[in-house]
């Protein structure tokens, strides 16, 4: 059954065309709405980052195209973390991975939220040696807070800055391992493509792609 989630998630095909090897598609379908109900796929993922390596963080933030699939939501798209971009109906993904590239903090909004919305949640309480993120989070409020538990902040300053700071390029180089991790979850297409109306069950497949990061 479980298995069968996995090609779900692999090849972003509707349910209904899952193969019969893996068991009635209406049962597989019915205990991955459960466990999400239950917050079972969230449960997973806090036992699979436990052990995260501090050198290192960095935040970032990833669109997502909504599917025609994916319209119809119930009680309105901003309660299902869609929003209206650049690219259309769009959701984000933000996430803060470790010096690893592995993913340990996650979080969704509709793809017109700026990544500094949801910064300052999902930094709180991180204490590592340096901070990368790109300039979209150059801001003094969220610097302050890096400082403050005593990270190095790794941030390339704004054009419009009276004072910019100076970074060590080489140093900054780090952070494509949160791209990469975008990358990684993405080759599963129903990452790629959101399908799911619930912004709940699109996080869950998010979840587990990333708890998969964590096994390769």
């Amino acid at each position: 059954m479980f298995n069968g989630i996995l090609w779900i998630l692999k090849t972003g095909a509707p349910w209904r065309d899952l193969p019969k090897e893996f068991g009635p598609w209406q049962t597989v379908y019915k205990r991955f709405a459960r466990w999400t109900t239950l917050s079972a796929w969230k449960d997973l993922f806090k036992q699979v980052t436990k052990d995260i390596d501090t050198e290192s963080t960095m935040i970032d933030g990833s669109y997502v195209k909504l599917h025609q699939h994916g319209c119809g939501v119930q009680g309105g798209q901003y309660f299902q973390a869609i929003g209206r971009s650049k690219g259309g109906l769009t959701t984000k993904i933000h996430a803060v991975v470790d010096a690893l590239g592995n993913p340990f903090r996650i979080k969704l909004t509709g793809g017109n939220v700026h990544d500094m919305v949801p910064s300052y949640e999902l930094i709180a309480g991180i204490e590592s040696d340096y901070f990368f993120a790109d300039r979209a989070y150059d801001t003094d409020k969220l610097i302050e807070l890096v400082e403050a538990v005593g990270s190095k902040v790794v941030i390339p300053s704004k054009a419009n800055r009276k004072h910019p700071r100076e970074i060590d390029k080489h140093t900054y180089r780090e952070r494509h391992l949160v791209e990469c991790f975008f990358a990684k979850i993405k080759s599963n297409r129903r990452i790629s493509t959101r399908y799911e109306k619930l912004s709940s069950r699109y996080e869950a497949m998010v979840l587990i792609a990333s708890c998969l990061v964590w096994l390769q």
